[in-house]
């Protein structure tokens, strides 16, 4: 009998560490959820900058998972969908919320006065929700899309929801102290003021939904901050891009996410241009190597 009780000991240990290391970076995921349910929840709630911060802590979360399952060489299928699913609610859901309150907001309108949707001017503050919709399109083309290994065909969908979490943080901004630029006496930044102007228009909440929505899906090539050297001429666009968007960030603090956010979308733009990128077809490359 004892023979065989020896080997069963670490045999478990084993079991569970491997368990244990395989289901690490699933647990990173699943944080990523819970900060964009907890920033529907603030949403509704009606706080300022909890949705923000939870898109922004969730955004974190969705890097340290990838990060944790490469470390560790624990990819799974199973952790991709549950990646992608987390996604949809963090960066598609999450951020759409935070634009109808915005919306809703802007248009003075209240959801318990009258019918919940009716017709005319209250259902317009829904329109932000076709966010999700392009969002859900975007990462189920991304799972079975074998083109994008090395760079990202559409803009990523937490780029555009930590675009939309920077929007409070600006607002806010004009009123405390809490976030002030580095050339701009504290509660005062214009480009904050102009940025805050801007979501005063209903139009153009309206219209930025409208346009990311197309940019999410869309056959635009755009560069990935991966670094398979560090070589200068490899990886020119990505430092190029990198040191800018700290100047900003240091310049104009949370003012310059939005800046940051369109500024890479310029610069792949203005990369496809000098270096054009030809893309085979949706559906008809190589296996997917991610």
């Amino acid at each position: 009998m004892e023979k065989y009780q020896k080997p069963v000991i670490p045999f478990i240990f084993y079991f569970c560490r491997v368990k244990v290391r395989q289901n690490i970076p699933n647990a990173i995921t699943s944080m990523n959820l819970l900060c964009g349910c907890l920033s529907i929840a603030a949403s509704f709630d009606g706080y300022d900058n909890a949705p923000a911060l939870f898109i922004l802590a969730a955004a974190g979360f969705d890097f340290f998972d990838g990060l944790a399952a490469r470390i560790l060489n624990v990819q799974s299928a199973i952790g991709k969908q549950l990646d992608s699913l987390a996604d949809v609610i963090s960066f598609g859901v999450a951020p759409s919320i935070i634009l109808v309150m915005l919306l809703r907001q802007k248009l003075g309108l209240n959801p318990h006065e009258g019918a919940f949707l009716a017709a005319g001017v209250k259902t317009v503050q829904y329109f932000p929700l076709v966010l999700v919709i392009f969002s859900a399109m975007r990462l189920a083309k991304f799972n079975i899309d074998t083109r994008q290994y090395d760079s990202f065909i559409g803009v990523p969908t937490p780029a555009n929801a930590i675009f939309i979490a920077s929007l409070p943080l600006i607002i806010q901004s004009n009123n405390s102290t809490l976030f002030p630029g580095l050339l701009f006496p504290p509660g005062y930044n214009p480009v904050s003021e102009f940025i805050a102007g801007l979501t005063e228009i209903p139009a153009v909440i309206i219209g930025y939904s409208v346009v990311m929505s197309y940019l999410l899906v869309s056959e635009l090539p755009l560069f990935a901050l991966k670094f398979k050297t560090l070589s200068w001429e490899e990886n020119k666009v990505v430092f190029i891009f990198l040191i800018i968007s700290l100047l900003l960030f240091f310049i104009l603090n949370v003012a310059a996410i939005p800046i940051i956010v369109i500024l890479y979308i310029v610069l792949s733009v203005i990369n496809n241009q000098i270096n054009p990128v030809h893309l085979p077809p949706f559906g008809e490359s190589n296996e997917n190597k991610k």
